[in-house]
């Protein structure tokens, strides 16, 4: 399709497909208009899941700054917005409609805002904001997590450890996804020969899905520093046996990683205590979730945090590791950084855009640079804003020609 026409910063293209809807508030106030009449060859369509919660506030802030870097690296974007979660099951009885998966299946990329809320903490677990999310992971066949925990210089004084433990944490964990005791049969309730209910999970892994997700691992490390710890329980448990024992025979394929093991608990500790010896960490399902929440803490806020889930083909799912934190829902006090910098995984792993990705990335950096803070990462001597105003203040660093007035 041809852009010929009149284009606002903000928007991606003089597609008609945005001709309905409003402007982001920020483009009227800047009043840049740039005039384009470059023919766009590339066009994808991603999938938008607000969710609950500050799901909706973050996904919108993500929104326009896909807009923007799409419309300035000359591709173009279709977005199409479905319910999951708490909203799903209060408007069509389910937390993952078949239209949304549906949806998610057929884009390009999907990203995700956040589920849950304390208004279906009691539902049955079927009908739980989880299960749509575990749902939809495994309807994308989506099964390497990749979650990064950066501590950023303009945040180190944010992290609850000491500044001289904090400064220069750089690691990604890599978490197995659609396996392992989240999704493990046999599972359920029962009654034991006493008479006394019992719950029971299973923790089972075969050989393929380690293998894939040490292949991802390894491959993510050797583009890092070249190392690599699994992180497992093979001093107890024999799915973590088999863990170790594949990925330890793919080490001979990756001789430039160093690939080292480590038991869950001592890895849970070595966090707090070292976090600056590991690289890159790769682990099972639940020992991943564990881990990569507390890795998010060093760096100061879990609202800094994006991640990135994907599977051997298809679309990818893209969302920030917060949750949907309903006591601030609606208040405009909501970190949007983790969901752009997800917009940000979404345009380098799943789009390919990779200089689209950087011009986020850089604009997180230089909005924090010029002081800007959400009350999660606040401290003296430097300004609070709420979710809008952080989010255009990242637009602005964006396209740092447009002016802040006019």
């Amino acid at each position: 399709m041809a852009a010929s026409s009149l284009q606002f910063t903000t928007t991606t293209t003089c597609d008609p497909l945005f001709h309905s809807q409003k402007l982001p508030k920020h483009a009227a106030k800047w009043g840049t208009i740039r005039c384009s009449a470059t023919t766009q060859s590339k066009s994808y369509n991603i999938t938008l899941l607000p969710g609950d919660g500050i799901g909706p506030e973050v996904i919108s802030v993500a929104k326009n700054a896909l807009q923007l870097v799409a419309s300035l690296e000359e591709f173009e974007v279709a977005f199409e917005e479905m319910p999951m979660g708490g909203a799903a099951l209060d408007a069509v009885g389910v937390p993952l409609p078949d239209e949304t998966l549906k949806s998610a299946k057929q884009s390009d990329a999907t990203l995700l805002g956040a589920i849950g809320g304390y208004k279906w903490d009691n539902n049955a677990k079927h009908l739980k904001p989880e299960t749509g999310l575990l749902q939809l992971r495994k309807g994308l066949q989506v099964f390497a997590n990749l979650r990064p925990a950066t501590v950023l210089p303009q945040l180190v004084d944010a992290s609850t450890l000491k500044k001289e433990v904090a400064e220069g944490v750089d690691l990604m964990v890599v978490r197995e996804l659609t396996g392992g005791i989240y999704f493990g049969k046999p599972r359920g309730f029962s009654t034991d020969e006493n008479g006394e209910e019992i719950g029971f999970n299973t923790e089972v892994y075969a050989t393929y899905e380690i293998d894939r997700i040490a292949r991802i691992a390894f491959e993510t490390a050797r583009k890092r520093r070249g190392k690599l710890c699994s992180v497992d329980k093979a001093n107890v448990l024999e799915a973590s046996m088999l863990w170790r024992k594949r990925v330890t025979a793919l080490a001979s394929e990756y001789p430039d990683v160093e690939l080292s093991h480590m038991y869950v608990d001592n890895a849970a500790m070595q966090l707090v205590r070292n976090p600056k010896q590991f690289d890159t960490i790769v682990t099972n399902n639940i020992f991943g979730d564990i881990l990569s929440d507390e890795a998010s803490m060093i760096t100061g806020s879990i609202g800094m945090l994006p991640s990135a889930s994907l599977g051997a083909s298809g679309p990818g799912l893209f969302e920030p590791i917060h949750g949907s934190a309903p006591d601030i829902a609606g208040q405009d006090k909501a970190n949007p950084l983790a969901t752009m910098l997800s917009a940000a995984m979404l345009l380098k792993y799943g789009l390919g855009e990779e200089k689209a990705a950087r011009r986020i990335e850089a604009a997180v950096l230089d909005t924090l640079n010029r002081g800007f803070r959400t009350g999660d990462i606040h401290s003296a001597g430097h300004k609070l804003v709420g979710c809008k105003e952080m989010g255009e203040e990242v637009l602005k660093s964006i396209d740092s020609k447009t002016p802040a007035a006019v």
